[in-house]
């Protein structure tokens, strides 16, 4: 047998392990693909969470920046059902529509909760109840009150009550329609979305009507009446609802529930766009400022009123404010900080006092909910001013009383002792100083004398006997 034939037969059983062994590993190549497939499929449904959100207070700018953050973070793999947990006056409306843009947005189903027992959603909250896929309540909850307000002047009287105005408020009127006719063709088409109640939602918004949780119910503004979030899960599941523009079917039941409140960043800002602690702030950068003006080199007034009143300001941006308003408080201040420099007998205190009350009340609207400024508040800060106001005013008498002690008024009466003398005129010692002096008769050297007078850089003494 030549030397080839027995290389090939001694080398086909090679050549069989050989292919045993690729085919082998393309097999378990397969299946570690088909596994990690099965994996990235039943992963994430083992891994979907119920997310709850807290909406509780006035919807402002930074409880918009809390909601549409979450929304935008939350994945339909690891999220199967955002929950809007609600209780809130209203808030603003630029707030309210980045909230519902962020609803609209999201990939993942949004249910609105008006909860716990004695909660609201009035006004904004109505709205976002109707953007949401689901709109729930607890028992003993209300909602509507969807009437909008102008930020910054009165409040919008529905149509039917401006119609009965005269013609001097036709303009007036005309924005009032304006206004109302949009906020109701927007929530008409939050609920058409939704396959809600649009003409009780319009009378939310043309009569500020509102209705229990029952009767929200009954009136089919609201899906889901529920005694908690567990009890909410279990009746919305299988129900289907419309999200990113197309019908889903929820899965609900048994969805583990994650609570995420606001963090700290929120609510550190919530508060301070709070009126109250934004009014308290200007007023302390304001009177920080000012005694740091009149006491330069203190350093720690000027420093607490710098950062109070950036605050303030960063504050007031975000908030419905009457700047004439601010600018009359300000004026207020600067008036009786006048009263205290100038000292004009309580003329401008009085028209500070004054000034700074009627900025107050017209600075912060009293109709947009959640966003007025407090009557406690405004009482502490007038009386506090005023009392320190007068305070200084009091001093500024008594200190009337006292001698002079600094300035050339000081050296009248003050005692020294002739140095020398000649011909009328002389130098004399008063306070340690030698001042040039005049007297009508002639000084002997270390004779007592007393300031009567002063002409420029001469003194007129008189003599002193020695005791």
């Amino acid at each position: 047998m030549p030397p080839a034939a027995v290389d090939r037969r001694a080398s086909a059983p090679d050549q069989v392990r050989r292919s045993w062994t690729i085919a082998m590993m393309r097999l378990c190549a397969r299946l570690v693909l088909v596994a990690m497939a099965l994996t990235m499929l039943v992963a994430p449904a083992a891994a979907q969470r119920a997310l709850v959100l807290d909406i509780d207070g006035a919807i402002g700018p930074p409880i918009a920046d809390y909601v549409v953050r979450e929304l935008a973070a939350a994945r339909p793999q690891a999220v199967g059902l955002v929950i809007l947990r609600m209780n809130t006056p209203g808030g603003l409306d630029r707030s309210m529509r980045r909230i519902i843009s962020a609803i609209l947005a999201s990939p993942v189903p949004v249910a609105t909760y008006v909860a716990p027992s004695g909660a609201r959603a009035a006004s904004a909250g109505t709205y976002i109840a109707y953007a949401s896929a689901i709109a729930a309540m607890a028992p003993s909850t209300t909602i509507g009150a969807a009437t909008p307000v102008q930020l910054g002047g009165i409040g919008l009287a529905p149509p039917d009550q401006a119609q009965q105005k005269g013609n001097a408020g036709a303009s007036a009127d005309a924005e009032t329609r304006k206004v109302v006719n949009d906020a109701v063709a927007y929530i008409r088409g939050l609920a058409a979305r939704n396959g809600r109640n649009a003409d009780w939602a319009a009378e939310a918004v043309r009569s500020a009507a509102s209705l229990t949780a029952a009767e929200a119910l009954e009136a089919h503004a609201i899906d889901v009446i529920a005694a908690d979030i567990p009890d909410l899960l279990r009746q919305i599941d299988g129900r289907r609802v419309t999200v990113g523009g197309k019908t889903v079917r929820l899965a609900t039941a048994g969805l583990e529930v994650e609570t995420r409140p606001p963090d700290w960043r929120t609510a550190f800002l919530t508060l301070l766009t709070d009126p109250n602690v934004a009014f308290v702030l200007m007023l302390i950068g304001v009177y920080g400022l000012i005694l740091e003006f009149f006491s330069p080199g203190v350093v720690v007034p000027g420093l607490v009123g710098t950062i109070s009143l950036v605050l303030a300001f960063y504050a007031l941006a975000l908030l419905p404010v009457n700047f004439a308003g601010a600018a009359l408080v300000l004026f207020g201040v600067a008036l009786m900080a006048a009263e205290v420099h100038i000292g004009a007998f309580g003329a401008l205190g009085v028209g500070g006092i004054a000034a700074f009350v009627i900025g107050a009340l017209l600075m912060f609207p009293t109709h947009v909910p959640g966003f007025a400024l407090s009557g406690t508040v405004l009482a502490a800060a007038v009386g506090g001013s005023a009392a320190l106001l007068l305070a200084v005013i009091a001093a500024s008498l008594r200190s009337r009383k006292y001698p002079v002690v600094t300035g050339s008024e000081a050296l009248i009466g003050a005692a020294g002792e002739a140095v020398s003398w000649q011909d009328g005129q002389g130098r004399v010692r008063v306070g340690g100083e030698i001042w040039l002096a005049r007297c009508e008769v002639p000084l002997q050297p270390g004779r007592h004398i007393r300031v009567v007078g002063r002409d420029g850089l001469v003194l007129r003494v008189d003599t002193v006997e020695r005791d």
